[in-house]
């Protein structure tokens, strides 16, 4: 294993860098949003605590599984989801924790297979460089 994925690891560092990546794979992931006229995403320091913790979450999911397939990633943050009371619907309802990209990779469109890529890419681009 790669030491830089090793040192993201370590207890008295990670909490910080793992939230600083999410964050980047936030802001990465509001700006697509917006190229494709969704502009329903907030600032990373005002978005919901569930909405960052679950980006910090598919942070740790990759470095700990660093060989991750954006399939892999995506039914991680499906487990996620369904363990926390989500289901799928076809609009996104936090306060009802209803979401439309609870289906299996395969089945997602396009545009949210892209999500998951730029995520991925994202947290490899900058593990390799902390």
């Amino acid at each position: 294993m790669d030491a830089r994925v090793q040192y993201l690891r370590a207890p008295r560092m990670a909490g910080e860098q793992l939230a600083a990546i999410a964050k980047v794979c936030h802001d990465a992931n509001r700006a697509y949003c917006q190229v494709l006229g969704d502009y329903s995403q907030l600032p990373w320091e005002a978005a919901p605590e569930w909405q960052r913790q679950s980006a910090i979450n598919g942070v740790m999911f990759h470095v700990e599984h660093p060989e991750a397939t954006e399939a892999d990633s995506h039914g991680a943050w499906m487990r996620e989801k369904v363990a926390e009371g989500w289901t799928f619907g076809a609009e996104k309802n936090a306060e009802l924790k209803i979401h439309p990209s609870l289906l299996p990779y395969e089945e997602l469109p396009l545009s949210v297979r892209r999500k998951d890529a730029l995520f991925s890419a994202v947290v490899r681009a900058l593990t390799t460089v902390c």
